[in-house]
């Protein structure tokens, strides 16, 4: 399993209005599409404006396959317009990261 880690940070004062627009318009798309994040929260200490969610995928070809489904979704185009259009976002990086021994996903 892997585990696909985003983090993006916002133009300040702008997250609350990126956090609604993608749950009116992008949410519904992406969780067709990439099933439930394990995580999907706001960073509380450290770089602010800042949003965090991590997508578990079976390995890199699911993880592949599932995200060329979503960007080809006609709804999920239109949200990736809006987003741009609302110029929210300042940056964003991405991790793949793979679980220790251990680990048990909940």
């Amino acid at each position: 399993m892997i585990f696909d880690h985003r983090t993006y940070t916002c133009m300040p004062g702008t997250l609350p209005r990126q956090l609604e627009l993608y749950d009116r318009y992008g949410r519904a798309a992406q969780e067709k599409h990439l099933g439930k994040p394990i995580f999907y929260g706001i960073v509380e200490t450290g770089p602010l404006n800042t949003y965090v969610h991590i997508w578990p995928y079976l390995d890199a070809a699911d993880r592949s396959a599932r995200r060329a489904a979503l960007k080809a979704d006609p709804e999920w185009q239109a949200f990736l317009v809006k987003n741009a259009e609302a110029g929210h976002l300042q940056s964003q990086s991405t991790m793949i990261l793979t679980a220790a021994a251990f680990f048990e996903a909940v």
